[in-house]
């Protein structure tokens, strides 16, 4: 495919003609927005592949029904909403048996039952092809507004909960949906933009700056790195680019915070969104370089 998926974001939400006044957010956030007799009901949506998004030689069928809902969830906690419910889509190989869709169900019910999200419905089908897996999810806006990638503002501090870097050694089929921690910071402080990170900081952080016609300084000496990245050949580069942390911007104190950067007056067009001041003091730009589908 010739262009990029980002770019095929844009021209669908460009060609969607979402005019309705019940729409109060459409495509280009962690969710959608609709107005529902006086409240805010948000839903999202989330596929995952088998050899793309998880290896069956390398995890069970339980950590992918886990992961299938996580991601979900985490789209949740970047707005900060409370899970409400959730239906999921499988299409299942037919070579799988009873036995191992029981266990992909098993995860899914794992993740239900610890984050309050009861599993209501869904479909299943088979085919000869890999596991498929799509959730969709929706939540409530209880309490407190949704926060939007849009609301940066130049002075902002950047902060990230917990560490980055390590997904591509397992981190993504395990991680902890930060619901919790995103809406007691939600209540306590003015929270102008968030987002989970999972395409990378170099390319979430960009999403942000995009959304909020922004730009970004971080410093490479404040960033979190995980034991995993550390012990790899390019920690900079997993914490920058690896994606799946499914951590947040910004934390709240319960887990690791780590202020890593502010926001700054957006620079030209042809400049990077994103600049890292290096250890030594030079200033390097960034260019969105986490995971993408349709690359190449």
């Amino acid at each position: 495919m010739g262009k990029s998926e980002f770019e095929l974001i844009d021209w669908i939400q460009k060609h969607s003609q979402l005019q309705d006044a019940d729409v109060e957010l459409g495509i280009g956030d962690d969710m959608a927005i609709l107005a529902v007799g006086g409240e805010k009901l948000l839903v999202t949506t989330d596929m995952l592949l088998e050899g793309v998004h998880f290896d069956l030689n390398r995890c069970t069928l339980a950590q992918v029904g886990y992961k299938a809902m996580a991601c979900s969830l985490s789209d949740c906690a970047a707005m900060a909403s409370v899970p409400l419910a959730a239906v999921v889509a499988v299409a299942l190989p037919n070579h799988m048996s009873m036995k191992e869709a029981q266990e992909l169900h098993g995860g899914l019910q794992q993740a239900a039952k610890q984050y309050h999200c009861p599993l209501v419905g869904g479909d299943t089908t088979s085919w000869d092809k890999p596991l498929a897996i799509n959730v969709t999810m929706l939540a409530r806006a209880m309490g407190v507004e949704p926060v939007r990638r849009s609301g940066a503002r130049v002075g902002d501090a950047i902060l990230v909960t917990g560490e980055l870097g390590g997904s591509l050694q397992g981190k993504h089929m395990n991680f902890t949906p930060r619901l919790r921690e995103a809406r007691a910071l939600a209540g306590l402080a003015d929270l102008h933009a968030m987002i989970d990170i999972s395409d990378g900081i170099s390319s979430d952080l960009n999403h942000i700056c995009t959304e909020s016609r922004v730009s970004a300084v971080i410093y490479e000496d404040r960033l979190p790195l995980s034991a995993a990245a550390l012990a790899g050949k390019d920690p900079l580069a997993a914490a920058l680019h690896d994606g799946e942390d499914f951590e947040l911007w910004p934390p709240h104190w319960q887990v690791r915070l780590s202020v890593i950067g502010t926001m700054e007056p957006p620079g030209n067009e042809s400049e990077s969104a994103i600049v890292l001041v290096r250890r030594d003091g030079r200033r390097e730009p960034v260019q969105p370089g986490g995971w993408e589908h349709f690359r190449g």
